[in-house]
This record gives C-alpha cells, structure tokens and sequence, in this order.
C-alpha cells in the first residue's frame, strides 16, 4: 500500500531510484521479449524446410499487402527495410505489431464517446452558414472538418496569446483560483516542481471546496519523472487522476502512440492549450537548452465546450461507467463578444484521416502572402515537403523558425537533411540562436492562426494524440504575427551550405535515421 504521507514528507525526488528501478525492468522486460520472438523464428526456421517455406509465402503476402494498401508511401518504404533485410522475421514482426488489439479496442472506444459527444457539442448552422458566406473555402474546410475531425467552429470567443509559458503560467494559476465546478487537466509531461507544486496546491484546495478536479497525464513519465504509484498520491488529496497508456512490461505498438496534448479546462468557460507542460523548463525556472521559447492560448467562450469533450473522450476509454456528459457542457448564459471564428480541433493516430496535417496542408496551399511557422521539429513526408515548396515558388514567403539548441540532438540531425531542397526552392528557416524552440505555430496572412500541441514531425502528424486552436479572422492573430517577428530577431538564417558544414558524424546519422523517419 503506498504511504502517501511518506511521500508528501520526502518529495518525489526521495523515489527517483524507484523511478528508475522500474524503467530497467521495463527495457529488459522488452528485449526479452523480442529476444523470445526471434530464438522462436530461428528455431523454426531450421527446424523444418515446411515451416521455412511457409513463412516466405507470408512474407510474400505481407509484401503483396503493403503494396496494395491505402497510407502514406513512407511507411510502406520504411517498412520494406526489414522486409528486405529479414525476409522472414520482418513478416513476422509487421503482423505483431499492425495486429494490436489493445490499439483496436481503444480507437473502438474514442469513435464511440465522439459520437456521444456531438450531440452535446453540435456545430451551430448559423455560424458555418456566416463563416461560409464571408470564405467559401473556409466554409468547406469547416465541412470536412466537422465531418470527420468532430470539430465544430465556433463565434463568441475571446483568444489570449502567450508568447511564453512564462506569461501563461501566472494566467493559469489566476483562473484555477475562479474554479467552481470543474477543473480538468490533461497534460503530456508533469513533473515536481515550481509549476506543477504551485498548480497542485490549488487543485488540493479546490477539491476540498467540492470543486471536482481531474488530472491526466501521459504514462511516459513513469520511465524518469513520476513513481507508477503516484496516482494514488493525488486521489488521496480528493483528485482523481489517471496515467494515459502507463509503461508495462509487455512488448506492444500501443505504446507508440502517446497522449501529446495540453489541455486545462475551468468549468467549461476557460481553456488552455498550446507547447507548454507541466514542468519548470517550459516556464524557463530551470535552464535546459538555453531559453525556453513557448507559447500558447487561453480561449475564453464558446468554443471552450471542445476542448471540455476532448477531456472527457480520452477519459473514459479506461471507464465502465457512463459519463454523464450534459453536466459539463459550457453554460448558456455564459457568451463572450464575438471575435471572428475558433476551431477546436484534436489528432488520432488511429484511422485514416490526418486532420492535423490537413489543416497545415490546407494553410500552405491557399496562403497568398506568407506562411509563418515554429516548430521544434522538421521531419517531413513527401506531400508537406511538396506543400513548403511549392507555396513558395509561387511567391509565398514561407519562414520556418527552428531551434538553434535542440533537445533531441539525433532529430535536429534528421531535420538538417531537410534545409538543403527547401532553401533552394526558397523556403527561409531561421533557428533561434538564444536556445529551443518549442512552439507549435502557423500563422497566415493576418487571417488565419493555428496554436496547440501539434509538431511539424510524424510523430505529432501520424503516431500520437494531439490538440490545437485554429483562429480566423480573431484579432489576436496580430500578436501571434507580432510574435514571429520579434523571435526573427534572435535568430541565425540557415544556409545550403550549412548541411554540409556539420560535423560528419551529425550528417552520417541524419541520412541514415532519414530513413527511419516515419516511425521517429
């Protein structure tokens, strides 16, 4: 039984080495269990000609399958590799792992809880129908997005911008002291610290109001910054609290697809999201990487009803009991003065629509001047390496601001790749020489805004949970621009010559993880 007194009197930091411990029984828990996959292979692939032969038909057949089916090009090619190399064992190992059942189950759910959820978060005819008459085009993208993102557009919301998590920290520990009725925070990384402390001391007193508070957090941080028990920690305190997808020793693809988001939500009036966790770097209390550029939005009305319902879909996968979704819808009364339009909008890695990558796509091709963005990550497929291009060989002046220290130093090797054929067609990328960049930004034109969760990578576009604000017309799309501007001020313009400028080691791994681009 966990002594949560115990803990509250060490600190998490007392339980570091039960961190730790775990996550090397986990590594070994997975190798064994690839180690046993392969003894059983080699076994039977000498034990008999007829076992031999059977598996070259199923690697035949896998081979026929792959050609034949729908997706991205990239993953057929990354997925050849083994195929190729391991004629055998890379049928086999495609089978394990694009026969998940748990992946099945949980995609099952979700589509049944965002059917249940569109009736308590319908899209407002009216406002499509006047969205629709100013913009034909975003008109029909709000068709499509409806359809099949579940993402209705809203009026009668208010944006704030912040440039920094430094400035949105202060706002959202102001608005968590309003709470009422509900909090809800869905988070990708919480670790102990100046930010998550002083959230927490709220929730506790909030929830000893009888103010109901959730918190979720993404089961990775199981491996180094949270014990697997702590959980238990918070529901003693009256929160209830979950871990999405938690780390076990079982080998499985499912792990693969994380929950990115950030999401605080405040009695369905007041929501939050955009690159910043839970955590001191991301407020720049503590130094990683030089200075910590972040941002996000806090979204005030309507549109904030989506954000609540997102929460609660990816709540309940894990619940038996029926969610009673009509207590948390935002209040009728409740209206802020209209502002252009707001889209919430959330990315599954599961199906066949990529709707983060359709609103980006859709950004790029119907830009007449300029296309703005930040990322931490340049790690692009085919049509969004054409959609870059293109938009600017047409005269669109599309800028791509980067890092210039990077947290990950073996995709910043892999975004590199990249400079050469988008500056020769005369995409401009600057990195941000004062440290990392960690936002997530679109900015088009002085009409069209995205803000959230969602990296311009495979991993944010294809593998993992995700979330974002798309903004029309608002005027707060100003600062988002006026933002850009004075982050260009701090950076180094990129050169075709600076690929090869690198240490060989760098461009040695950045060509050869290339490859493996699609699954990183």
């Amino acid at each position: 039984m966990v002594n949560t007194k115990e803990i509250k009197k060490k600190g998490l930091k007392g339980v570091k080495t039960i961190i730790f411990g775990r996550t090397l029984m986990v590594v070994l828990a997975f190798v064994i269990q690839f180690l046993l996959l392969t003894s059983i292979y080699v076994w039977l692939r000498d034990y008999s000609y007829i076992f031999y032969l059977v598996f070259v038909l199923l690697s035949v057949t896998v081979v026929l399958h792959l050609f034949n089916s729908s997706g991205s090009p990239e993953f057929k090619l990354v997925w050849m590799l083994p195929l190729i190399i391991f004629p055998v064992f890379g049928a086999l190992f495609y089978i394990y792992i694009n026969n998940q059942w748990g992946t099945k189950i949980l995609f099952r759910r979700l589509e049944t809880f965002s059917v249940q959820t569109r009736k308590y978060a319908p899209q407002n005819v009216e406002v499509k129908a006047r969205l629709k008459e100013e913009n034909p085009q975003m008109g029909h993208f709000a068709d499509y997005m409806e359809v099949y993102g579940n993402a209705p557009v809203y009026d009668h919301t208010q944006v704030t911008y912040y440039p920094l998590g430094d400035d949105q920290f202060q706002d959202m520990l102001e608005e968590l002291k309003k709470a009422e009725k509900f909090i809800f925070l869905e988070f990708f990384i919480v670790e102990e610290g100046i930010m998550w402390n002083s959230i927490l001391e709220i929730l506790k007193e909030k929830a000893k109001q009888g103010v109901e508070v959730r918190v979720m957090y993404d089961g990775m941080c199981v491996l180094a910054l949270l014990p697997y028990f702590y959980p238990k920690v918070l529901e003693a305190e009256g929160i209830k609290c979950k871990m999405f997808a938690p780390i076990r020793p079982v080998f499985s693809s499912y792990y693969n697809n994380r929950d990115h988001r950030k999401i605080m939500v405040i009695d369905g009036k007041v929501a939050f999201t955009g690159g910043t966790n839970l955590a001191d770097e991301y407020i720049n209390q503590k130094v990683r990487f030089g200075h910590w550029k972040d941002t996000a939005v806090r979204l005030t009305g309507k549109a904030v009803e989506r954000f609540t319902y997102m929460f609660l879909e990816m709540w309940d996968v894990t619940e038996v009991d029926e969610e009673a979704y009509a207590k948390y819808k935002t209040p009728k009364e409740f209206s802020m003065p209209n502002d252009g339009f707001i889209m919430p909008y959330e990315v599954s890695p599961y199906g066949k629509e990529r709707v983060g990558k359709k609103v980006y796509l859709d950004i790029l091709n119907t830009a007449r001047e300029y296309v703005h963005i930040m990322t931490p990550y340049l790690i692009l497929d085919y049509e969004m390496i054409m959609a870059l291009t293109y938009a600017a060989k047409r005269g669109v002046d599309v800028s791509i601001i980067m890092p210039h220290i990077p947290d990950k130093k073996y995709a910043f090797a892999v975004a590199k790749t990249y400079y050469k054929e988008l500056l020769e067609a005369g995409v401009q990328i600057f990195e941000y020489e004062p440290g990392f960049v960690h936002a997530k930004v679109f900015v088009s034109d002085h009409v069209k805004a995205v803000v959230g969760t969602i990296n311009l990578d495979y991993r944010s576009l294809f593998h993992h949970f995700e979330c974002a604000a798309l903004l029309y017309e608002n005027s707060r799309i100003a600062d988002i621009e006026e933002d850009f501007q004075n982050t260009l001020k701090k950076c180094i313009k990129a050169r075709p010559s600076d690929y090869k400028e690198q240490p060989f080691y760098m461009r040695a791994m950045g060509t050869i993880l290339r490859i493996f681009a699609p699954l990183m």
